[in-house]
Parts: structure tokens; sequence; C-alpha cells
């Protein structure tokens, strides 16, 4: 594995910058701290600073004393930051809530078809009847291989891997390889039918974290890996001058957004073991490194974004706030690249003291 070219002091002081103002932020439990609070958990495991897994420890404790909302599909995005605490900590509070998060899942969460899961978000509502977004791969399908492979227990893993066949499935265009943003089962089209840079970054990514969790003798491990593979190669080809990705990505005319090129970046430093996606994992960094100012803030990421009536919807749609999934998916972006520098560096010093 040959190591990203990176300033590693720079990127682990930005990545405090970024910690810090996450943490200034005023998140309820939902999703948009489930992606924030992932990425500072990844920060954790990048530089091994303590701080970080007591912020997120201390954050946790007062929202659990507090109150938690019910359950949706997005709202269990959070159970990525319980697992990370418990494997931290081993305080079993934590995964026992993650274990209830994840049994919502199997036992009470709204699906059709094949057993694929509705979106849902907020506090119990269907407002999407029979409908799969590609935020799903994150806030569960990804969540549930986690903690299944945690605990070893079948249910969970296979749960989460019937989620990603699913929405292969109804989701990846056999044309293209990229993925839409949505699927309507009671229409039986992809509505609006748009390639959404920061939908394909939550296929991408969680993509390849989970074949790097499963058994390659795993039945759905080709399938996975095939969707991914051609879908980044399909990705590569659309990256702009500039490293990141439009937000519609087949329109260069849409602005360049900065969650969903970060969640495509990581994907590519986990799997950049070619030429090809060696320099377009390369273009990343340099591209995402302009995107963070002095204060830790992640600029230039779409807001919250339902899958829109029109393409104009996703062209109109605001970059102008900070937002949690900005911050958390370039947090994960630069500790990967932190990982993956670690990892190759490990590698030689063995092959080294192996001559």
């Amino acid at each position: 594995m040959k190591p990203l070219v990176a300033n590693e002091e720079q990127i682990i002081q930005i990545i405090d910058r970024m910690v810090e103002r996450t943490f200034a932020m005023d998140h309820s439990w939902d999703w948009p701290a489930g992606v924030a609070f992932y990425g500072v958990g990844m920060a954790f495991r990048a530089t091994g600073k303590e701080q970080y897994i007591e912020r997120l420890q201390k954050w946790i404790d007062e929202y659990m004393a507090f109150g938690l909302p019910p359950m949706s599909v997005n709202i269990v995005s959070m159970g990525h930051t319980l697992l990370t605490l418990y494997q931290e900590t081993g305080d079993t509070r934590y995964l026992e809530l993650a274990q209830n998060k994840a049994d919502y899942l199997l036992n009470d969460a709204l699906r059709f078809a094949e057993g694929v899961l509705q979106h849902t978000v907020g506090v119990g509502q269907n407002d999407f009847p029979e409908q799969a977004w590609i935020d799903t791969l994150f806030m569960a399908g990804y969540f549930l291989i986690r903690i299944g492979t945690e605990l070893r227990d079948e249910r969970y893993t296979q749960d989460g891997l019937l989620q990603f066949q699913g929405h292969e499935k109804y989701l990846q265009d056999p044309i293209t390889n990229l993925y839409y943003h949505g699927w309507d089962q009671v229409q039986g089209n992809n509505m609006s039918s748009i390639y959404w840079a920061r939908g394909n970054a939550w296929a991408a990514y969680t993509m390849a974290q989970v074949v790097r969790m499963i058994d390659v003798k795993e039945p759905t491990f080709m399938e996975i890996y095939g969707s991914l593979r051609d879908q980044l190669s399909a990705l590569i080809e659309l990256q702009s001058d500039k490293g990141l990705w439009h937000t519609v990505l087949t329109d260069p005319t849409s602005y360049e957004e900065t969650s969903g090129s970060a969640g495509i970046g990581a994907a590519l430093v986990l799997t950049g073991h070619t030429p090809k996606s060696y320099r377009a994992a390369q273009r990343v960094l340099e591209g995402i490194l302009e995107k963070v100012d002095k204060h830790g803030n992640v600029l230039d990421v779409s807001t919250g974004t339902a899958v829109m009536n029109t393409v104009e919807g996703y062209l109109q749609t605001s970059k102008k706030r900070i937002e949690g999934w900005g911050q958390g998916l370039a947090l994960t972006f630069f500790s990967h690249v932190l990982l993956r520098n670690k990892n190759a560096q490990s590698y030689e010093r063995g092959n080294t003291s192996s001559e």
C-alpha cells in the first residue's frame, strides 16, 4: 500500500480544529450528530487523542440522562458512536443501547419488497412510504454489520448485508454504475433519477468498509465488491479539476460539494491500490484541504437534501451553513488518510526487518 503525500502534522492540527468546532455545535440525538460523531470516533482512532473519546463520552452520557427520542432509521445512526464508545471504554451501557437500536431495525422498522428498510426520519414518521434512500446504507446497513461483527451475531450481519443487496438492486444504475438518490416502490421508479454526490458517498464509503469486514467466502462479498469497483471507476471519471465532485455528479455546472467529495474520497483512500485510484485519492486530499477554514469549519456542504422533484432542486440547495455531516465526513476522510499512511509505514518497516 502506497502512502498518500501529506503533511501529517498539518492534518492533525486541522482535525483538532474540526473536532473543537463540531463539539461547539448544538447537536440533537439524530443523524447529523450520528455522522459528526462517527467522524470524531475515527479521528480518535487515527490520532490516539484520548480527549476526543472523553468528549464523546460526556456528550452521550448527558443525553442518555436527559432522555432519548423514539427510534427512526436515521436516528439509529447514533449507534455508530455508541458502538465505538463500547469498543474503546468497555462500558456495556453503550453496547446495550446500540443493541436496542439494532433490535429496532430488525423487529420494528418499516420495510418493503424483499425486506428493504424504508427511509424514516425524525420521530416515527412515515413521510416516504415504501421509499429507499441511499442514506440508509450508512445510518442502518453499515451499523448492522458493525454490531453483528462485534457481537458475532449473524442476525444483524445478514440483515445489514440484505440492505446492501436491496439498495444495489433498486438504486445502482446498471448503465452508469452510479447510485440514484432514491427508489419509490409504489411508483416503481427512481423518482427524479438524480445521481447525487453525497448519496454516492454514502454508498461508496460504506461498501469500502464492509468489504474489509466480511468474509470473502460470504455469498454477498463479490456483489458488494463488484458494485463498489464499478461505482468508483465511474466516479473517478467525474472528478473535477479541483479533485472534488459536483453535487449533481453528471452536471459540471452544479457546485462542487465537500461532504460528498469527502465520503467518496474516504472510499478511495481505503481502496486506492491502483495508480489511477491512488492519483484520484491524492487529488481529493488536495481539494478537501482547501475546504476547511482556520476555525475548523468544513465549507461548501449542502444542507439536508430530500429526493428532490427535479434537478433544479439540487442545484438550488444551499451550501452556506456548517453541517454536522460535513464535519463528520471530512473528519472521516482525513482520519483514513492518516491511518492509511500509518499502515503503509508499518508494512514498509515489516518488509525491511524481514530482509
